[in-house]
């Protein structure tokens, strides 16, 4: 199974790569066709919708995406959308319609496949690892935290150069060149993944998997039974909505301080390299490192960032190591809530919560940018710094309380199901089924036999 999961990671290298040149070369080609500047941000706005509503219109479709060749039709679908609007200007129409149309198109196949990647990585990385010594998940959830951790750094690193590269290509080539080229890398891509197979080869179905089609897993239900999954997301769903702070924030400082443009060219800078350098790291040492104690630490530092932004501008190296450090401490979070989905959860319900973390992160990334902007220019940047930061660390801490309450919570269920259905020829070796439906219920590992429970 390495060498699916190695294709995987590689495509989503080249097709993050290939949208973030494209995000500098539609803006302009949308200016240049229409003549109306509202119109270059239609398709990222419409993109947003189906992703902030895929819970609802996905909850079937996503059941389905558990092969390589289900993720090569949403690819090819996602093609097809990026075709739109370099076909409309062969055509002179590129108008409010096309872009729309576009961006329609490619938020329903991305608030798709993104979380169905992720998932079908764990289940493949649940087939290479098998689990640990002791038959609990552990083992499989260290090799899945792994994978998906390399393909953060993936991520990340196609953020730092596609950018620039994207830049350099307009001005070489031109804008609608370049949105043919990414159309390409989607076909390509559609193509390659064809050869990533189902991770349930060689294995038997679980029950959840066998009935995954026939019975839609809510997200809703798997956040409420998993109180850690549920913590992990509400953090990141936090840190996504306030991500504004950071972006708008340091870029409305920089007119406030007199240096337009050049603390968010030295935050961002310093957050991307410093991303990108311990993304390294994380893949290696993730699965030895405490779930949710590194979640919480991760989102609560970085809100300390954003506390720390204000008193560090306008000096731009020390804006730079400030944001630096919110490189360090974010694709932890990230790490450890990918690895405590994939250990809690199989199936549809691991689908359904990676589908949870898109919506909530991403989609609050996007809810903040939108009203961002007016809430900054109410209250200024700085206020706004200040405030963000210190609601990531509120979360940061309601996340971890709950998340402990709801473990305890369970725990305490279990040995009270344990207690009173216990046969008293059985002794002390058996474990009853109220106690293993507790134990799934509270998100942690049911007792096996010839454990104490009491």
């Amino acid at each position: 199974m390495r060498t699916p999961l190695s294709l995987l990671t590689a495509l989503t290298f080249l097709t993050w790569t290939g949208s973030r040149m494209t995000a500098v070369a539609l803006p302009l080609v949308a200016l240049a066709e229409t003549g109306q500047a509202w119109t270059t941000g239609l398709v990222g706005g419409m993109a947003g919708l189906p992703l902030l509503t895929v819970g609802w219109w996905g909850r079937g479709l996503r059941d389905r995406l558990t092969s390589g060749r289900a993720l090569s039709v949403v690819t090819a679908a996602h093609a097809a959308g990026l075709a739109v609007v370099p076909v409309a200007a062969l055509a002179g129409q590129v108008g409010a319609v096309a872009l729309c149309a576009s961006g329609l198109v490619t938020g329903m196949a991305g608030a798709l496949s993104g979380p169905a990647q992720r998932a079908l990585v764990a289940d493949l990385a649940d087939v290479q690892e098998g689990p640990d010594s002791a038959g609990t998940g552990r083992g499989r959830a260290a090799g899945a935290a792994r994978w998906l951790a390399w393909q953060d750094l993936a991520h990340r690193v196609s953020m730092i150069f596609a950018p620039p590269l994207g830049a350099w290509l307009v001005t070489v080539w031109g804008a609608q060149p370049l949105l043919w080229c990414e159309t390409c890398v989607f076909a390509v891509a559609a193509l390659a993944v064809l050869a990533v197979p189902s991770a349930r080869t060689g294995r038997p179905r679980s029950e959840d998997e066998s009935d995954a089609v026939a019975r839609p897993v809510s997200a809703t239900a798997v956040l409420r039974r998993r109180p850690q999954i549920a913590a992990g997301v509400f953090m990141a769903g936090v840190g996504g909505l306030c991500w504004f702070g950071f972006t708008l924030g340091l870029a409305i400082l920089s007119i406030e301080s007199g240096r337009p443009g050049a603390l968010i060219a030295a935050g961002v800078s310093g957050y991307g390299i410093a991303s990108v350098t311990v993304s390294l790291l994380v893949p290696v040492v993730i699965d030895r490192l405490p779930r949710l104690t590194t979640m919480a630490l991760s989102w609560a530092v970085l809100g300390a960032v954003f506390l720390a932004l204000p008193v560090a501008a306008p000096n731009l190296a020390a804006i730079a190591v400030v944001a630096g450090v919110g490189g360090v401490a974010t694709p932890w979070g990230i790490a450890a809530l990918n690895a405590v989905i994939s250990e809690q959860t199989t199936g549809g319900e691991r689908r359904a919560a990676f589908t949870a973390e898109t919506v909530l992160h991403s989609g609050g990334a996007s809810l903040g940018l939108l009203v961002g902007g007016a809430v900054i220019g109410w209250a200024g940047s700085a206020r706004v710094l200040a405030a963000t930061g210190l609601i990531q660390i509120a979360a940061a801490a309601v996340g971890l309380l709950v998340a402990r309450r709801g473990g305890a919570d369970g725990a305490a269920a279990v040995r009270r199901a344990a207690t009173s259905d216990r046969s008293p020829a059985a002794g002390s070796s058996g474990t009853s089924t109220a106690a293993v439906g507790a134990a799934e219920s509270s998100g942690i590992p049911p007792a096996r036999k010839g454990d104490r429970v009491a």
